[in-house]
């Protein structure tokens, strides 16, 4: 692992240790908002309560990531941070958080994630991705063909050419893989 200027984490798989060189899986999520009723109003979101969204969100999760997968998670995780902990033990993977506006140091500090940054570099399949919880005008190798994924925005933002949004509300409310976004369009 390499910081970048920015504080969060550059990752090249030929860094990380095999377990998390060649994982499963690699999916990206954000904006989970787990147990926060202000977001299914806000979202408009098809739950009848917060305590609904979260079984839905946690089943919908590990229904698609197993426990060898690795998860991105961009974001707004949960409107109590003393609740973080649990549901990191519920849902399947390892989980890697890059913060976002919603999620206080308390967050950060839960025991379940397996690093934590405010903005990251990967490589994934041979593409370059830059991943925060903002979505960027201009992100690094944006036209050598680098990808930005983000959350935040709850897919209210038109967005530019390879960049995607992969919080719940724009997939279904389900954790989503790098050739499904670029399959999307």
């Amino acid at each position: 692992m390499v910081p970048n200027l920015l504080g969060g984490l550059s990752l090249i798989a030929d860094d990380l240790p095999a377990a998390v060189a060649a994982p499963m899986s690699v999916f990206f999520t954000a904006d989970t908002h787990f147990g926060d009723h202000r977001t299914i109003n806000i979202s408009r979101r098809p739950f009848a309560n917060a305590a609904d969204m979260t079984e839905a969100l946690v089943e919908r999760w590990n229904a698609v990531v197993g426990s060898d997968d690795v998860v991105w998670h961009l974001g707004d995780v949960a409107r109590r941070p003393a609740d973080v902990a649990a549901l990191l033990a519920r849902l399947n993977g390892t989980k890697h958080l890059l913060r976002g506006n919603n999620d206080p140091d308390a967050t950060l500090a839960a025991d379940g994630w397996d690093s934590v940054a405010d903005y990251a570099e990967i490589t994934l399949e041979g593409r370059q991705l830059v991943l925060c919880h903002y979505p960027f005008r201009s992100w690094n190798g944006q036209h050598r063909g680098a990808i930005n994924l983000h959350g935040h925005s709850h897919g209210r933002l038109k967005p530019m050419p390879r960049q995607f949004d992969v919080g719940v509300d724009v997939h279904d409310f389900v954790p989503v893989q790098l050739d499904g976004l670029l399959q999307s369009r």
